[in-house]
């Protein structure tokens, strides 16, 4: 299956507070809230939700492709995803700009306070999926420029292409009309269950009326897994379990990784959920969203220590690593 990713590409600076957020909030005085926070540790990793999915898609076998534009401080990051298997065919770079950066602080619990400067993806809707060639199976239409989510979601439409809605990050700036309108004919809606909730506020639309809008629902919901919503039938699949806990910067997009990786190999739900939930866990044992990593054969013998697949895990064996 050919999986074509949109999506922001960045480079993440992550930081650690010694504390806890929730105890330098005061209540009665949000409204004029002036903070700084004194961080332990600050690294820069290579980012983004549409290089950050195909990373784990790369790792279980795949060759998805991603189409985002970047900036000229891209070729060193290009020359990493090549190697491991990412096809940068359709990524463009913006000369005089930089490529997008992601700033998140996390703090004793993982919660974490993140901000994001666009850069070059704010040039991400002069990008058409009309000129995409061949055409894909199916397009993820993840985080970027607000205007690039709503042109590759219609061109979707238009050219009768099914989508992957995952609309995350980008909840905050999308209005209830917006929301309800991309994901009316979107063949999946991802989302963890805080975004669940914010989409439902906006949109009115409960559990049961976005389910008679997409036909694949995934919800993650951190520690107590996900819930997947296909066929009229509710699938809870459990985490798979850390030998550490490090960063969680990321654990969403290897999540979606491992579960389009199922889907393109034909694999039940209730399976697609189990590899994601495995390769979730591998990048929460390291710091940063793509450095995690691991052989096919370590991925499929780790799995069956927690699933049961039935076998069906043997295909990620049959190519050559």
């Amino acid at each position: 299956m050919d999986i074509l990713l949109t999506g922001s590409v960045a480079y993440d600076y992550l930081m650690t507070f010694p504390g806890l957020f929730k105890d330098q909030f005061l209540p009665e005085r949000l409204e004029k809230i002036s903070l700084s926070f004194l961080v332990d540790s600050m690294s820069r990793q290579r980012g983004g939700v549409a290089p950050n999915i195909a990373y784990s898609m790369a790792l279980l076998g795949g060759r998805p492709r991603i189409m985002a534009t970047v900036g000229e401080d891209f070729e060193e990051y290009r020359a990493w995803l090549e190697e491991k298997g990412v096809d940068t065919t359709l990524v463009k770079v913006v000369p005089g700009v930089f490529t997008a950066s992601f700033f998140a602080t996390t703090d004793q619990v993982n919660a974490q306070i993140a901000s994001f400067s666009p850069g070059a993806m704010g040039f991400a809707a002069q990008q058409s999926l009309t000129e995409v060639r061949p055409r894909p199976d199916l397009v993820i239409v993840s985080p970027n420029a607000p205007e690039a989510m709503t042109k590759f979601a219609a061109e979707c439409r238009e050219l009768n292409i099914p989508y992957l809605y995952d609309p995350s990050q980008q909840v905050l700036r999308l209005e209830g009309a917006e929301l309800a309108r991309d994901l009316e004919c979107a063949h999946f809606l991802f989302v963890n269950d805080y975004e669940f909730e914010l989409i439902s506020k906006k949109t009115g639309h409960d559990l049961a009326a976005m389910l008679g809008h997409v036909e694949v629902l995934v919800i993650t919901r951190g520690v107590d897994g996900s819930s997947v919503y296909a066929g009229g039938r509710e699938y809870n699949v459990p985490v798979a379990p850390p030998e550490r806990i490090v960063d969680p910067t990321g654990v969403g997009d290897a999540f979606r990784g491992g579960f389009l990786t199922g889907y393109a190999h034909g694999w039940s739900w209730e399976l697609c959920a189990q590899v994601g939930a495995l390769a979730a866990t591998y990048c929460l044992e390291q710091k940063g969203p793509q450095n995690h990593s691991y052989t096919r054969a370590e991925f499929v013998a780790r799995f069956r220590k927690h699933f049961d697949d039935r076998g069906r895990l043997d295909k990620l064996l049959e190519s050559r690593e």
